[in-house]
């Protein structure tokens, strides 16, 4: 049963004065229990706890975390009854949906525990010593990546398992051998002690301590800004608004000793529609940009937001198709009242910078929105660079761009990105071609002819960009390079070999690939 308090280690933390509930996105109806904020020494408990448990994590090895993610796989599984119905009253989402999140929350925690298992992430090198170099010997050098230490996950409103207590972020720093605060988001704070619930009994199932991972909550921003500021944790991972990131980084980067905060921002995921693309097949495109624009109410850091368009043949039924998917499709609740305001903030700061509606924006009551489809000529963007932020909902901005020029201008214009989409037809390669460097100039996946909601769990997939998608545009936050933010090199010179971690050892115990002398294998 929920009981609305803080996971600190084996200990709850303390009813508050003041506590705060969910509310169902659908009904606006609040949710049992009362969840209360964790005070300033609860914070403190927690990372402290982090703190004195990394050594003993960091020894577990991959094996021992390995383990352990596929224990808190197998028990978010065994709790679905109870949590998939949870996480829908907290978000409004369609059950597929929230089944689909939950499989995709599980895999990744079993694709870490294979990436710390099989250990050869952490890049192990060697250059063997050699006493008998001239003019002076070469010391043996060995390096490998380590974990950080304690780091602060902060849970997302929008993937609320996936981005969540047990989601990618956590399963790549515990994959590392970092233990995890997680800041719970206050929009799904059942959720997440349900998670956090599930890690609990993990780690006691396999006699670990319990301080590998934490939970806080707190409705307002209080717990945030404490966690960040504390001088225990080495790193943070966040998913979530620009304002909300920046602040983060602004206070990660105040500290004494500052930390990266590996932030996930949005973007509005541009997309172009090639000329033969636009001619042969511009109704059935602008279906499938209407379904990904309405897929989770628009609320998808993937979302494709703006799309940019040289009218020609096929354009006309691009765009009544366009509209006529938007149009026809019915207001849905947002995943809180605070966010669909700030959804219709957005369409009336668009509108007031020169957008014109396609057809009437509607309004929507409470915590709704209502699709909407947005038009401008790319001259007007180009003068008024706001026109380009993300609004976060299920909105598209249709630019109209005089020729190819304007279209490469329009895109060349864009800050950072998570994803640009070219749409097109062999006949147009050679303009896609001249896009290219800009487009992968500024995102982190340029995709063909596909939409870029639905984000692939893999080894190559990169969730990321350059600046404001993200604050590391030489990170990711999906697929298995995110293990890579929650570590650093460490190198070891004439180490004996019995204090050398076993990866650097001789005889390469693990059986991992080593760059040895700059030869890739199993030396």
């Amino acid at each position: 049963m929920l009981q609305g308090l803080s996971l600190i280690g084996p200990e709850l933390g303390t009813p508050g004065p003041a506590g705060f509930q969910a509310r169902d996105p659908a009904t606006g109806a609040a949710l049992d229990p009362v969840f209360h904020g964790a005070s300033a020494a609860e914070v403190d408990r927690a990372v402290d706890l982090a703190r004195a448990a990394a050594p003993a994590f960091q020894a577990l090895g991959g094996r021992g975390r390995a383990a352990l993610l596929r224990a808190m796989a197998q028990g978010l599984e065994g709790e679905a009854a109870g949590l998939v119905p949870r996480v829908m009253a907290e978000t409004a989402l369609p059950e597929p949906r929230v089944r689909g999140e939950l499989a995709r929350t599980c895999f990744q925690l079993r694709l870490f525990a294979d990436v710390a298992e099989e250990g050869s992430w952490v890049q192990a090198r060697i250059d063997p010593g050699d006493p008998d170099r001239t003019p002076l010997p070469r010391p043996d050098l060995r390096s490998l990546l380590q974990p950080l230490g304690p780091v602060a996950v902060f849970g997302a409103s929008n993937f609320p398992l996936a981005f969540g207590v047990l989601g990618g972020d956590t399963a790549s720093a515990l994959a590392a051998g970092c233990p995890v605060v997680v800041k719970a988001h206050p929009l799904s704070p059942g959720t997440s002690e349900w998670a956090g619930r599930v890690a609990q009994a993990a780690l006691r199932q396999l006699g670990l301590p319990e301080g590998i991972l934490g939970l806080l909550f707190d409705p307002g921003y209080t717990v945030a800004g404490q966690l960040i500021q504390h001088p225990a944790i080495r790193a943070a991972g966040f998913t979530g608004s620009f304002r909300g990131g920046k602040a983060l980084l602004d206070l990660a980067a105040a500290r004494a000793e500052p930390i990266p905060v590996y932030a996930e921002m949005g973007s509005v995921n541009p997309v172009a529609v090639l000329p033969g693309a636009l001619a042969e097949r511009g109704a059935a495109i602008a279906a499938a940009l209407a379904a990904a624009v309405l897929n989770g109410a628009g609320q998808l850091c993937t979302c494709p937001g703006l799309l940019a368009v040289v009218p020609g043949p096929g354009y006309d039924a691009f765009r009544q198709a366009l509209a006529g998917a938007l149009a026809g499709a019915a207001a849905g609740p947002m995943l809180g009242t605070g966010l669909a305001a700030a959804y219709r903030l957005g369409l009336d700061r668009q509108l007031d910078a020169g957008a014109r509606a396609v057809f009437p924006v509607r309004d929507a009551p409470g915590g709704a929105g209502a699709p909407a489809l947005l038009e401008v000529k790319a001259a007007r963007l180009l003068a008024a660079p706001a026109l380009a932020e993300e609004v976060f909902g299920p909105v598209a901005l249709l630019v109209l761009c005089a020729d190819e020029a304007e279209r490469r201008a329009v895109l060349s214009s864009l800050p950072g990105q998570l994803t640009a989409t070219v749409w097109m037809e062999a006949g147009d390669a050679q303009l896609a071609a001249q896009l290219l460097p800009v487009l992968q100039a500024r995102a982190g996946r340029v995709l063909f002819n596909g939409v870029p909601t639905g984000v692939e769990v893999g080894h190559a997939m990169v969730h990321g960009g350059p600046w404001p998608a993200t604050s590391a545009a030489s990170s990711t936050s999906v697929g298995t390079r995110a293990i890579l933010r929650w570590a650093r090199p460490v190198c070891y010179q004439d180490a004996p070999d019995g204090l050398l971690p076993e990866a650097l050892r001789r005889g390469n115990p693990l059986g991992i690939p080593r760059l040895t002398g700059g030869v890739a294998g199993l030396d």
